[in-house]
Order: C-alpha cells, then structure tokens, then sequence
C-alpha cells in the first residue's frame, strides 16, 4: 500500500509518528536516537524512517514547510496509515519579549486566517486545538524529566512571519482575546486533520527569532535547544 506522496507499506508506520518540517532533521533523529531505524519513505526527499526509541516503535517523518505540505503528509498518516498521534516539533518565531532563544514552546490552540479548512471540508474555520489529552502528557513528560515549556496559543502563516511587510497590521486580524506568543507555518494543518479524523496532534516548537531577541545563539546552544525538545517529544511517547 502507498500514496502519491508516501511509498511506505502498512505496517511500515507507527502508531505515533514525531514530525520535524526538515528531513535532514528526521535523519538526525533516526541515527542519533532511534535504535534498528529503517528509511520507509523517500519520495520527493521527505525522508521516514521507522525504529525503536527505549523499546517503543516510533516513526520519525518530516511534513515539509507551510500548510498544504504539512496538511498532505499528515492526513495520509492519519486516514491510509491508521496512525492514531502525531507530535510536530519544529522552530517557531516568539511574540512575547520574555521569551529567549530555543525556549520549548507547546501549542495549545493555533489560529490560521487561510482558506485551509475551508478547502479541505467546507469549513470557514480559523482557530483549532491541539489534543487536550496528548499535551497532557508532554506536559507530563517535561516536569519528569525537567525540560520547561511554555503553554500558549499559536499563529500558523502562510507566509514566513520574517518577511511580512507588516507585522502589525496582521496582527489586527486574530482575533481579540487570542493572544498569541508564537507563529510558525504547518500546525493548523496538523490539529484541523487530527480533529477531522478523530485522531491526536501536537505541536512543540523551538524559539529561533524574535524582534525582541538581539544576540546570536552558539552551535552549541542550538544544538542542546534541539536535543532537548526532540527527546521531550520521544519521551512522551513512552505515555503513549
């Protein structure tokens, strides 16, 4: 059985999948975390690959950036790969100055202004939830082995918030009380999916720019920022 999009057998996919945008990132992963990791999918270079984190079968697979790529990958996992959770981990830009950089950001709601689910199901929603019970247990997961996070509601663009010509004047489209303190590209996709299909998402992200931040972060720093969100995420799916 494959997709268009995913040439991976039934069976060949995990019941939970941790989900990078980079597949030179779900590679990383694989070979440094992962034990008897096997590559299940290559096409259009979105890598997956599928081994054991402590003994738990897990895939690792990359969305790719923005919206449709992110909305594609996950629906097929969900709908033809009978995958039951999805946990995004990925880079975010912070909109609270108390933010710093590699901060571990967990998405409670996201609001996106696109056409999305409008598209996909006739839908004129903007505003989705992550998995109340899946975020429970990264939340569980990070006060056990002491990475913090940050609870908070997320923008989703479809343009990378960097270049839009004004910030602000989007800004005054979310809606009031929403208060966001990340954006980033591909969660509303993920969450719309989950709750379309009756399944589980989430999304972690990493802090990497902010108007608010000036310094420059070491090799070294971002790297340990990465590790740690990465093994939050293998080790909530140990809950799982």
């Amino acid at each position: 059985m494959s997709t268009p999009h995913n040439e991976a057998n039934l069976g060949d996919i995990a019941k939970t999948v941790i989900m990078p945008g980079d597949p030179l990132r779900a590679k990383y992963i694989a070979e440094n975390f992962l034990q008897n990791a096997k590559l299940v999918n290559q096409v259009r270079g979105i890598y997956a690959y599928t081994g054991t984190y402590k003994g738990k079968t897990i895939t690792i697979m990359a969305s790719g950036m923005g919206m449709p790529s992110m909305g594609i990958y996950s629906y097929e996992l969900y709908k033809f790969y009978d995958v039951e959770n999805i946990i995004r981990i990925g880079s975010c830009g912070a909109h609270k100055p108390e933010l710093k950089l590699f901060d571990i950001i967990l998405s409670e709601q996201v609001f996106s202004e696109g056409s999305y689910a409008l598209s996909l199901n006739n839908d004129n929603c903007h505003i989705v939830d992550a998995s109340k019970e899946l975020n429970s247990k990264i939340i569980d997961t990070s006060l056990e082995i002491n990475i913090p996070i940050v609870k908070g509601n997320t923008i989703c663009c479809d343009s990378f918030d960097i270049y839009m010509t004004d910030v602000d004047e989007f800004l005054t489209r979310v809606p009031k009380g929403f208060n966001p303190i990340s954006a980033e590209m591909e969660a509303f996709a993920l969450f719309y999916n989950a709750k379309l299909l009756n399944k589980s998402a989430a999304c972690l992200m990493s802090v990497v720019d902010s108007k608010y931040i000036k310094n420059i972060a070491t090799v070294e720093e971002r790297e340990k920022g990465l590790n740690d969100m990465i093994r939050l995420s293998l080790d909530t799916t140990l809950r799982i």
